[in-house]
């Protein structure tokens, strides 16, 4: 196959572009805008096969995606373009308008032009596959919440049947684009599956969210930032597992089918952090102890509480699931970064030195 790969230059576009050309025979357009987010350096150890194209383009550029889909002929898309960060979104959100909305219709219009175009074995053979996130699916119970009678209840999950209830510019714009997907289908008889998956965690993960962030600012001695109490539960799914399940999905999904992708590791923020000041306190050994730099400042707005995923239908339907346990790949992840300081350095541009973003603004005008 030859699989378009939309910001394969991204953390979990560059790992799904680097597991496909080293333990597949297939090939990957890498098609990406390059965003301060996106790093080719992230695909250096693959980035000289001759089953490896890299095409800078914006996926808002209907001519540039016309070219390129004339010119490669790919038999599969992965859209991963995005704009990603919850805390960007809340400062910014017309960029996650433009690129998560208008993008993903831009794409959706230029697949399906060239789809139309095939004979009809390869047309039967397509597939368009939407990569999303569990955040469009809003929060769920957290434990705290329970009343006492409920203590011994299991809660909830989140499931492919799962009304969508965004709450953030970031998560509402990801559930607009898997809505045109669906649409696409229902309308035009395109072959799209979406997949919604949890946090995902390792390897080139740029230093804005939480696992990089708090492993670069403890080795540099800065204030480890943790949001309101830190008891907000995510389920962390390593990111190279992530990308066996999505070329699963590719490979062997069906059409008009949703999976969702988790990592069957639910933790608390503050346990995320002292997990990692814990393996840095044997790794990298200093007084006082990394845990000691934990801060805590007020939380994001509209911040979820709880987030989880029932990943069942991937492991009966495609027999997947995750190889590392949260305790193994976060330990992997930790040694990465101790190891590539120099990654670390290049991604990070001059504008963003790991500040807080997505602060409101409250005071009014004049004040």
């Amino acid at each position: 196959m030859k699989i378009l790969v939309t910001g394969g230059a991204g953390f979990i576009g560059s790992a799904v572009t680097r597991h496909i050309i080293k333990n597949t025979s297939d090939s990957v357009i890498n098609l990406d805008k390059l965003t301060y987010a996106g790093n080719l350096q992230s695909l250096e150890h693959i980035e000289k096969s001759d089953r490896y194209t890299f095409e800078q383009v914006d996926i808002c550029d209907r001519a540039e995606l016309d070219r390129v889909f004339k010119q490669h002929t790919p038999d599969a898309v992965m859209h991963l373009a995005a704009e990603s960060h919850v805390d960007r979104s809340i400062t910014g959100p017309a960029e996650f308008i433009q690129t998560n909305i208008v993008g993903t219709y831009t794409l959706l219009e230029a697949a399906r032009e060239y789809w139309n175009t095939l004979d009809d074995s390869a047309k039967l053979a397509f597939r368009f596959h939407h990569i999303s996130t569990d955040e469009v699916y809003g929060d769920l119970p957290h434990p705290d919440e329970q009343d006492d009678n409920a203590f011994d209840k299991e809660l909830p999950l989140f499931t492919e049947q799962t009304s969508y209830a965004p709450s953030s510019p970031y998560s509402a714009s990801k559930a607009s684009s898997d809505h045109l997907v669906r649409a696409w289908l229902r309308t035009y008889g395109f072959p799209t599956i979406v997949t919604n998956c949890s946090n995902n965690y390792g390897p080139y993960h740029f230093p804005e969210k939480l696992i990089p962030l708090v492993i670069l600012n403890a080795l540099e001695g800065k204030d480890l930032p943790v949001y309101g109490k830190g008891d907000q539960i995510r389920d962390w799914l390593y990111v190279e597992d992530h990308a066996r399940a999505l070329y699963k999905v590719v490979t062997e999904g069906k059409v008009g089918e949703t999976y969702n992708i988790g990592g069957h590791n639910e933790k608390q923020n503050i346990e995320v952090v002292q997990t990692i000041c814990s393996i840095l306190d044997e790794l990298v050994p200093k007084k006082p102890k990394y845990a000691e730099q934990i801060m805590f400042v007020n939380d994001r707005p509209g911040h979820d509480r709880r987030y989880a995923i029932d990943s069942s239908k991937m492991s009966k339907e495609l027999n997947w699931t995750p190889i590392e346990t949260f305790e193994t790949g976060l330990r992997k992840t930790v040694q990465w970064y101790l190891d590539n300081q120099q990654w670390c350095q290049n991604v990070q541009s001059g504008s963003y030195q790991r500040e807080r973003l997505g602060q409101i603004n409250t005071k009014t005008q004049g004040e």
